[in-house]
């Protein structure tokens, strides 16, 4: 028997106790389903495992080898073999080195030959180690196949001298190349070293929204990567002395570069937003130890990634944390592959098609006809959306002094309509896919056991899709009639809600809505920014006014419904601690709501309509929050919860009056930088 025989037949030794269990968790229905539940069962062999712990030392390889790319671009040492390659001078393998420029470069291109001697190695030895029709021989070809055109895209660099000062449109373009196949080397050689280590190969077909947002999280990642290659060339080319020159070159950009080099930040937090919200969505809906590590190791590599980006924001980006900074993010990008590689495997079971969360028979729900408009228009809680779309207005209209456009009627007409959309089909994202997520407390409860998500009308997998479209369509009309701030917000509320309420806090704490309520103070700032292209200190105190009010209006609400969340065993306030504990705190909000409520005073917000409104308003918050405390009624409780509602709504409304007649108009002007 030959040395691969021996190996395959070895590989394929029968562990008939791995198979059945697999199979219960995931029957298979193809064959590529029954290939896939023999390959999990199998055990991991010697060589197998020798060949995992190459491929991951390959990969490692690789990272240094991509950060001595960056150090050749950043040291200005990409001439330093003039236009000559794969030689550095003519015809000469070991050149007589003259500067230093020359030694970075053909160290760099021997190191990276190197490379790519150690991929061939490593896709020739995977036709002996794993068996045909195995996924990680297509990932170790992949990984060749992305080497050679590596190579060859170094060579046009090199030829086409598109190094050290050229700021060419040639050079930005073949840099967005190389960045991206450069991703595309790293992510394979990761999962050949996955999958060669024995983990289950992916399941393409029936994973529903879970593989779209899983592709949409990489591609975003790509994206964010191409800016970073275009935003540290610009920091080569044009450097800044001082973080505010760098910032005003950012908004009022000289050359197409720096323009360019203004969006990476936001592309940036955009993107660790939505790797927040892919990372719990996946902890929730596919549960297991590979997906929850990959979690982890990217939560901690993005809290790095944002502090690095920071200090490089201040100090200028100095060499050392350029080269810390692309280290981190192709780290990052290999715990986004692996975990969406993990998710996606054929044996990690699928939670939102769990029996266990079917609420009704298939007659049962057959029954119920067709989803139908409405019902997907329930989903995004239209009535919950609507104060938050009256204060994302007064936003717009207190930041513009009056109608957004600065005078130009049309234009605001474009921003007030995009924002509007924009802001709705976010919230109504975040709506869906809470909905998804607590089916199992939905049911219990009786004002939200006729949700469609419950009775099922609308399958989990169809509301998710709804949802994620929502989302793409909100950050892409918020950026394209408004910009990239805007967008961004928009996105943090959703997250904020889904993961730090929804996921982490609800089912853990009372004081979930203390912290995760802050997903409602958002939409002024959206709002806000929306028009004015940044966050002043008034828009913070709209922030702030909100995020203080919400325990008030919140708690008020759970004082009528606290028997449906003991129920469904949520530890609200009133259910934990008890009605008078729970107004008593609803009080001290109150308070710290009103004081806060006083602090655009300080901000030039003083004409006589937001003084007079602010004062009878909290005159009259304050007045039924003590008469609850006299005592606790349902009477009482639904009063200060419908008028806490008017009460936000008509504090908002005087103060965009008061600016818009008390104050002359501020003219602002949308940075085309974002």
């Amino acid at each position: 028997m030959s040395l691969r025989g021996f190996i395959e037949a070895f590989y394929y030794m029968p562990n008939k106790a791995a198979a059945d269990n697999l199979e219960s968790h995931c029957p298979p229905s193809s064959q590529a389903d029954v290939a896939a539940v023999e390959e999990q069962a199998a055990p991991v062999s010697k060589a197998l495992r020798v060949y995992s712990g190459l491929a991951w030392a390959t990969l490692a390889f690789t990272l240094l080898i991509v950060m001595g790319g960056a150090f050749v671009r950043a040291t200005g040492s990409g001439a330093g073999c003039g236009n000559h390659w794969p030689y550095c001078g003519e015809n000469v393998v070991i050149p007589a080195f003259k500067t230093v420029a020359q030694i970075i470069e053909y160290s760099h291109r021997v190191t990276s030959g190197i490379l790519g001697l150690a991929v061939l190695g490593l896709w020739i030895a995977s036709f002996m180690v794993l068996p045909r029709g195995h996924v990680g021989r297509k990932a170790a070809a992949g990984a060749f196949a992305l080497t050679i055109w590596e190579g060859f895209i170094g060579a046009v660099l090199v030829k086409q001298a598109w190094v050290v000062e050229d700021a060419s449109l040639g050079r930005v373009i073949t840099m967005c190349f190389h960045l991206v196949s450069t991703f595309m080397l790293v992510g394979a050689l990761a999962l050949t070293a996955w999958w060669a280590g024995g983990k289950a190969r992916p399941r393409f077909s029936g994973q529903g929204a879970v593989s779209s947002s899983l592709i949409l999280l990489l591609c975003s990642l790509v994206l964010v990567g191409v800016s970073g290659a275009i935003s540290a060339l610009a920091i080569t080319l044009y450097p800044v002395t001082s973080l505010r020159e760098g910032l005003l070159r950012d908004l009022s950009p000289a050359t197409v570069l720096e323009g360019l080099r203004g969006i990476h930040p936001f592309l940036s937090l955009a993107t660790g937003l939505y790797l927040m919200l892919v990372g719990g969505l996946m902890w929730k809906l596919r549960p297991s130890p590979e997906v929850q590590l990959w979690i982890k190791v990217g939560e901690v590599v993005l809290a790095g990634q944002i502090i690095v980006g920071l200090i490089n924001l201040f100090l200028h980006a100095p060499i050392p944390l350029q080269l810390l900074h692309l280290g981190l993010a192709e780290v990052l990008w290999v715990s986004s592959v692996l975990m969406a590689a993990s998710a996606m495997a054929h044996d990690v079971p699928q939670v939102e098609l769990s029996p266990e969360f079917n609420f009704g028979t298939r007659e049962e729900i057959a029954a119920l006809g067709p989803a139908r408009v409405m019902d997907y228009v329930a989903l995004t809680k239209p009535r919950v959306i609507s104060l938050l779309l009256f204060t994302t207005w007064m936003g717009m209209f207190i930041a513009a002094r009056g109608w957004p456009g600065g005078g130009n009627f049309w234009l605001g007409l474009g921003i007030f309509i995009g924002t509007s959309l924009g802001l709705y089909a976010a919230a109504g994202a975040s709506n869906a896919i809470n909905m998804v997520l607590e089916r199992d407390l939905d049911v219990r409860m009786e004002r939200t056991a006729s949700r469609p998500t419950v009775t099922q009308k609308i399958p989990p997998r169809d509301a998710l899709r709804f949802a994620y479209g929502l989302e793409i369509f909100s950050f892409a009309i918020l950026w394209f009639t408004s910009n990239l701030l805007a967008a961004t917000l928009a996105l943090a509320g959703l997250v904020v809600y889904v993961v730090i309420y929804t996921l982490w806090l609800k089912r853990r704490t009372w004081s979930n809505i203390v912290i995760g309520g802050a997903a409602g103070a958002f939409p002024p700032l959206v709002g806000y920014a929306a028009v004015a292209g940044d966050l002043s200190t008034l828009a913070w105190c709209l922030f702030l006014i909100i995020f203080m009010w919400t325990p008030v209006h919140f708690w008020a609400l759970a004082l009528l419904i606290k028997d449906d969340y003991a129920k469904a065993g949520v530890p609200m306030l009133p259910v934990v601690k008890g009605d008078r504990y729970t107004v008593v705190q609803i009080i001290g909000y109150a308070i710290v709501t009103a004081v806060i409520s006083a602090l655009p005073l300080l901000l030039q917000v003083h004409g006589p309509v937001y003084i007079v409104s602010a004062l009878i308003l909290n005159g009259i918050l304050l007045s039924q929050c003590w008469a609850l405390l006299q005592g606790v009624s349902r009477p009482r409780a639904s009063k200060l919860f419908h008028f806490s509602m008017l009460y936000l709504a008509l504090l908002f409304a005087a103060m965009a009056v008061d600016c818009a007649i008390w104050k002359s108009p501020e003219v602002r002007s949308i940075p085309t930088a974002l």
